[in-house]
Formats: C-alpha cells, structure tokens, sequence
C-alpha cells in the first residue's frame, strides 16, 4: 500500500490503512518520544495517544505537509501538556505543604453514594463493552480489566502486537462513540 493511498483509505475508516500507518510510523513517533521521555512505558503511552488523536482527526490533515511531522507534532503537544499538567501538579503538591493549608483537606474517603454512583457507571461501562464486536471486547477486558501489557495480550490472542494496539485504539474510539450517543 502507498502511502497517500493509505492516509486516504484511513479517512474513509479502513482498517488495514489504520494499521499500514500505525506500524510505518509507530518507531519514528515511539522513538521521538523515547528521546523526550526516557522513559518506555510514558513513551509509549504518548505515541498510543498520539496515534489516537491523528485518527481521529485525521480529516483535518493537509497533504501538502508530509505526514510524519503532523505526526510528529502531535506527539510533542501532548507531551508538552503531560509536562505542564505534571508541573502544575508538583506546584499544587508543594503549595499545599504549608502547616495552614493542613486545616482545609478534606476526607477523600468515597461516601456509600460514590460507591453507589461508581458500580453503576461501571455496570453502564460494561453494557456498552458488550455493544461492541468480541475481538474489541476482548483486548478492552485483557488491557484494562486484567491490566495485561500489549506484549501478553499479543501472546495470548496471537496477533502482532501493533494489531493489538490499533484494536485497542479502534475498541477505544468506537466505545466513545456508543457512549456519547446516549
């Protein structure tokens, strides 16, 4: 598959181009984020969001630029807002280290209602799980609700692991959409 073809087919929702792209481009956006983080698992967590993002706003996408840096540009604004969130947390934590401040926190402990109000969007959350196709249930059930790594969930359901990621990213988008249609 060519590459403007694949960009194209990825606009009208195939997913063999979703795929062609995620894994063509998955070590520039990887390694790009690799030399920023130094950290694997943060690395990864950018490039998957990364890619999610482009996804879904592929249509906004010029081919007069090359794809990569659009990519590539993607992937350092959500770093650069993962860093500023993180630096506003340290401000936060640090400025709430004052003996005063120790008066005003309050009990985070949930309520029975919290408690009440968490396992019915969670029984919601599983009702629209059920909505999608079983190949998409079943990397959403391994990655989040048995919180296996795409290395184990590649194993278990023999699928390359890149496979694994564009169904989790497939699974994620089309579990949005059930659920911001109610």
């Amino acid at each position: 598959m060519e590459l403007n073809d694949a960009i194209e087919n990825a606009k009208k929702n195939n997913q063999a181009a979703f795929k062609f792209l995620l894994d063509y481009f998955w070590n520039d956006v990887y390694g790009f984020q690799l030399k920023r983080t130094n950290n694997e698992s943060d690395a990864e967590d950018i490039t998957i969001e990364t890619f999610s993002k482009a996804f879904d706003k592929l249509h906004t996408y010029n081919s007069e630029y090359n794809f990569k840096t659009w990519l590539i540009t993607i992937s350092k604004n959500l770093h650069t807002d993962l860093v500023r969130k993180e630096k506003i947390r340290f401000f936060q934590k640090n400025n709430a280290s004052n003996v005063d401040d120790f008066h005003q926190i309050a009990d985070e402990s949930p309520s029975p209602e919290d408690n009440i109000i968490t396992e019915q969007n969670l029984a919601k959350l599983l009702r629209d799980i059920k909505k999608l196709k079983p190949a998409y249930q079943e990397v959403i059930q391994l990655r989040y609700f048995q919180e296996m790594s795409y290395k184990d969930i590649a194993s278990q359901i023999d699928e390359p692991i890149n496979n694994v990621k564009v169904k989790l990213l497939r699974a994620k988008k089309l579990l949005a959409e059930i659920i911001t249609k109610k």
